[in-house]
């Protein structure tokens, strides 16, 4: 399951135009949230870089390693389609109308989630829930 999301980066950074260039906030985000939903854990793992914070609820987590990064998205109970994501420079906001994953159900269907992402060389280093802005979500993307 985890060449899905390789290919979906390579195509990212090629799309970029620039050969050495990072794949873009949104692909990251994108490609997470695939892998997310897809029940990839590992693959969601790999996306984020060692020591990644995570902030949600008050608490900052780190994520020390590989380990506990797919330790915490197995933990996540839902899955998420994005509806709405923007970007400035290396961070990303993204909604997500929440649902069952796989291997669990969800404990807000339906409901909206917001995240802010930061990204450095094609890797997570901030995951950041935030309250949903009140305004609607928009078309899909």
């Amino acid at each position: 399951m985890r060449l899905p999301i390789a290919l979906a980066l390579l195509a990212a950074t090629l799309a970029g135009g620039c050969g050495g260039s990072s794949p873009s906030a949104a692909s990251v985000v994108r490609a997470w949230s695939q892998a997310l939903n897809s029940g990839d854990n590992d693959g969601a793992a790999d996306l984020f870089a060692p020591n990644a914070k995570i902030v949600q609820s008050g608490t900052v987590t780190t994520l020390a390693n590989h380990h506990d990064a797919v330790a915490w998205n197995a933990g996540l109970p839902c899955s998420g389609k994005i509806v709405r994501i923007s970007t400035h420079a290396n961070v990303a906001t993204a909604t997500f109308v929440l649902g069952d994953r796989k291997t669990s159900r969800c404990d807000g269907p339906g409901q909206r989630a917001t995240a802010i992402f930061r990204v450095r060389k094609g890797k997570i280093v901030l995951w950041h829930q935030t309250p949903n802005p009140t305004a609607p979500a928009g078309p899909s993307v």
